[in-house]
């Protein structure tokens, strides 16, 4: 059988992730839209992140060097206590939910980041922090899905939870006409003390079994 080639670049971007009951309790405030939007482009729930800076392509080789400065900001960041709430669109396409709480911290948080990788040569994407998570894409040519969804959302509010952990995250985005997939490269526990690289594996070798699942998952669409 011959040996897939892997990928020379991998997109990464770094976020936070909701712990399992909120996604769950927004599942289920998102329940009467999965069924009256079915051609909308739901996003995986496991795939449910909040963005705090966005890297872009890089070198597979590059994404290894992130890791001990990353773990390093996680280590020295408290974990912000946040909760989703609301929803909105972004020009009419794109529907998100809202992020409430330690907004400061979370702030704080993003800027560490932003510092971290711009002192290993990345320049992170010139965007405002605008704290939400995206849940859904509508399909060309809609105009109304996006906003009826965010509207059944205005009133929702969650509980709030505690941000565990930093994740250092890549994606197949615009490797294949399928769906988008994302996987942990690394993640750090916010707030331990441990400026190690908190990982197991060594860094080569992990990104190297990454890349390698995203091309397969790609494949399989």
């Amino acid at each position: 059988m011959k040996e897939q080639p892997q990928p020379a670049t991998i997109r990464v971007f770094i976020a936070l992730a909701p712990p399992d009951p909120a996604k769950e309790e927004l599942v289920r405030e998102l329940r009467p839209a999965y069924g009256s939007h079915p051609r909308m482009r739901w996003n995986r729930v496991e795939d449910w992140h909040i963005t705090l800076a966005f890297l872009g392509e890089l070198p597979v080789e590059t994404v290894p060097l992130l890791r001990p400065p990353l773990a390093g900001v996680a280590a020295a960041h408290p974990s912000p206590r946040l909760a989703l709430r609301g929803g909105g669109d972004f020009d009419d396409r794109v529907v998100w939910t809202g992020v409430d709480g330690d907004l400061d911290a979370l702030h704080e948080l993003a800027a560490g980041v932003r510092t971290a990788v711009g002192d290993c040569g990345v320049v992170p994407a010139d965007r405002p922090l605008r704290p939400h998570l995206t849940l859904a894409r509508a399909r060309r040519g809609d105009r109304s899905s996006a906003a009826e969804i965010a509207a059944g959302l205005a009133g929702f509010t969650g509980r709030p939870w505690a941000a565990e952990r930093l994740h250092l995250v890549g994606s197949n985005v615009a490797r294949s006409s399928g769906p988008i997939h994302y996987r942990d490269i690394t993640a750090w526990r916010l707030g331990s003390g441990d400026r190690g690289d908190g990982s197991s594996a060594s860094a080569p070798a992990a990104i190297r079994q990454d890349s390698a699942q995203t091309a397969a998952d790609s494949a399989d669409g």
